[in-house]
């Protein structure tokens, strides 16, 4: 067990936790979730004693080994299979034992050690982790320093779940990865003997391996058992109670004190008025739990446009020429299109984005663009590529310096930046906050085709289920990259599939996609039609095209109310003044029958507003 008991640890003047306090089960694993800026990553390190609590303890069992994914990327001469393997130290340290030793007696000690920890067989148990994280037997073998840091993190993971702790320590393990290797993770998370605790924005991860989750708030600590979702149910349930409880007390309060205001001084009640001041003082303060505040994630309207947006037909693409990196690529996107990309890192998905975006030019075949196509292109490198010395609102005004500095704040106010936010330097703000400035430059032009490589790893929960749903009111086409498995179910409704250098549809769905991959992983993906999840997609992308036009109608009556209330606004201030009869009676009459026409026309405008709303919501319901 994990004890962790009445800890207090602070940074500087703040309280980043107040007395919290847990007893976590051996053997199981634990979710660790709360707001971006809670301190999960400080307790992890309280756990690991990296740091220690000013106030306060943390026990385990003295035997068991504590690990954690180390910081900084491995580099160096090793190979990556060299690299992992290193991280059982017993093992290299017994293996090197072994070169010197010359008592037969000892030898054989150091063999069956060996053989007892599975020393001989850790290649293929090494070679295993790294294939299930995207690493093919002929990259295993080349140095670590050949890769991209974002490819290393994934070895020094690899390395981690290969040391096989006792107690397992994952700080948001899968920024690093793409789909294919949360599916591996999760599966080998829920295989894992030891104990596990790891902090996770991604829902479905929390879903599917957690038994328990430990939430951090306001300091404090409380274990739900369950997986995510019975978290956020009894959570909910908690809250309600809360709430209701806090009221009645303030109610009993209330009474109390009228009672001892009323006879305080009376002989008769003097007693009854003192017990009952004596039960006020017992009566400790109790506030209902009331989260912070969610930021929103707004999108625009987009421009409209014309089908076909984009039609691809045998199109090659890549970065030098005469060597693609994708090839015959033949297909259509339409203003409602909602689709995910599928595949492995390193197949092509982003070099496919980008050709869409319009950040690369095709290299044979045709792809015609329609003339009213706007393209917004949110790309996850670009994080890095911000210049960190200036605020968001200079960062937009450079990209249009014809933009209002108000129109620019409104705009950074509808992706959850407050005014604070928006003339704060970005390399101040939280990476969070960051991926927010993405998504307003991604939608600066209102886009009709909003193009999305990797939007969710800085967003916390609460930030994820916000751009779910923008997403979903998103009138316009989106292509999607994401490792977020709910964000890609709940918004997605065509899957394309890069691999062997081509892109190609995928008939089933995600869990299709979850049972193809990890049962044969062949490049090659199933082509008999699906119904459930797949069906759930078409239905919903029908859904959408049904309703648009009464969605536009209702959304056409209420700008032309706006416009009539704003007109009669104005007349309404002209006529306030008696000199506007005086100085010309004839026009102040005309004044007063126009705005009789406008009242009018905005009771017809307010009728029709209703008999469209009506009408979309009848079809939503009955669809």
């Amino acid at each position: 067990m994990l004890s962790i008991e009445n800890v207090t640890y602070r940074i500087g003047p703040r309280e980043i936790l107040a007395g919290a306090s847990a007893r976590l089960p051996a053997g199981r694993r634990i979710g660790l979730v709360g707001r971006n800026g809670t301190g999960k990553t400080t307790l992890l390190r309280l756990i690991t004693g990296e740091i220690s609590p000013d106030q306060g303890d943390i026990a385990r069992p003295a035997r068991w080994r504590v690990a954690s994914v180390a910081q900084e990327a491995p580099s160096g001469q090793l190979s990556l299979i060299e690299t992992v393997l290193s991280a059982d130290t017993e093992r290299a340290r017994l293996l090197a034992a072994t070169e010197t030793e010359t008592a037969p007696q000892k030898l054989a000690e150091l063999h069956a050690r060996l053989d007892e920890i599975g020393a001989y067989s850790a290649p293929g148990r090494a070679a295993s982790i790294l294939a299930g994280l995207g690493f093919s037997a002929e990259e295993q073998l080349r140095p670590c320093r050949e890769f991209s840091g974002g490819w290393r993190m994934r070895v020094a993971l690899a390395s981690v779940l290969f040391a096989s702790p006792d107690l397992l320590l994952l700080d948001e393990p899968t920024n690093y990865l793409d789909l294919e290797g949360v599916l591996w993770l999760e599966e080998y998370l829920r295989r894992y003997r030891g104990s596990v605790l790891i902090v996770s924005h991604d829902r479905d991860l929390l879903d599917t391996v957690a038994e328990f989750i430990l939430h951090l708030n306001a300091g404090k600590l409380t274990l739900y058992s369950g997986n995510y979702e019975a978290f956020v149910e009894a959570r909910n349930a908690r809250q309600a109670l809360d709430s209701a409880t806090a009221k009645k007390q303030e109610t009993a309060r209330k009474h109390m004190q009228a009672f001892v205001d009323r006879f305080r001084y009376t002989a008769s009640k003097a007693r009854q008025a003192q017990s009952r001041l004596k039960m006020l003082a017992r009566l400790k303060p109790l506030q209902a739990v009331i989260d912070e505040e969610i930021a929103p994630i707004a999108l625009p309207r987009p421009t409209s446009a014309s089908p076909p947006l984009l039609t691809l037909e045998r199109v090659s693409v890549g970065y030098v020429p005469g060597v693609p990196v994708l090839e015959n690529l033949s297909l259509r996107l339409d203003p409602d299109d909602r689709i995910a990309l599928l595949g492995k890192n390193g197949n092509g998905k982003s070099t496919f984005a980008k050709l869409l975006a319009g950040k690369l030019e095709a290299g044979s075949g045709e792809m015609v663009r329609a003339n009213k196509l706007v393209t917004g292109f949110f790309a996850q490198h670009q994080l890095e590529e911000l210049d960190g010395d200036l605020t968001a609102t200079e960062m937009l005004g450079r990209l249009r310096p014809l933009l209002a500095v108000q129109e620019i704040r409104t705009k950074l106010g509808g992706f959850g930046l407050s005014a604070e936010k928006a003339v704060t330097e970005i390399r101040l703000l939280s990476g969070g906050e960051r991926a927010r400035l993405m998504l307003a430059m991604a939608a600066l032009d209102n886009p009709n085709l909003l193009i999305l490589d990797e939007p969710t790893n800085h967003l916390d929960v609460d930030a994820r289920e916000q751009l779910l749903a923008a997403l979903n009111d998103f009138e316009g086409a989106v292509v999607l990259i994401s490792h977020d498995r709910r964000l890609l179910e709940a918004t997605m409704d065509r899957l394309l599939l890069v691999a062997d250098g081509t892109v190609t549809p995928f008939d089933g769905d995600l869990e299709d996609y979850r049972t193809w991959l990890l049962n044969s992983g062949r490049p090659e993906a199933p082509r008999a039609e699906k119904t459930g999840k797949s069906d759930t997609r078409r239905e919903a992308a029908d859904r959408r095209r049904q309703t648009k036009p009464l969605r536009d109608r209702a959304l056409k009556a209420e700008q032309e109310m706006t416009k009539l209330q704003a007109e009669i606004a104005m007349i309404d201030e002209r006529v306030a003044s008696p000199k506007f009869f005086a100085d010309d009676p004839e026009r102040a009459a005309n004044a007063l029958k126009q705005r009789a026409q406008l009242a009018q026309n905005l009771t017809a405008a307010e009728n029709e507003w209703l008999d469209a709303q009506e009408a979309y919501e009848t079809a939503l319901a009955g669809s």
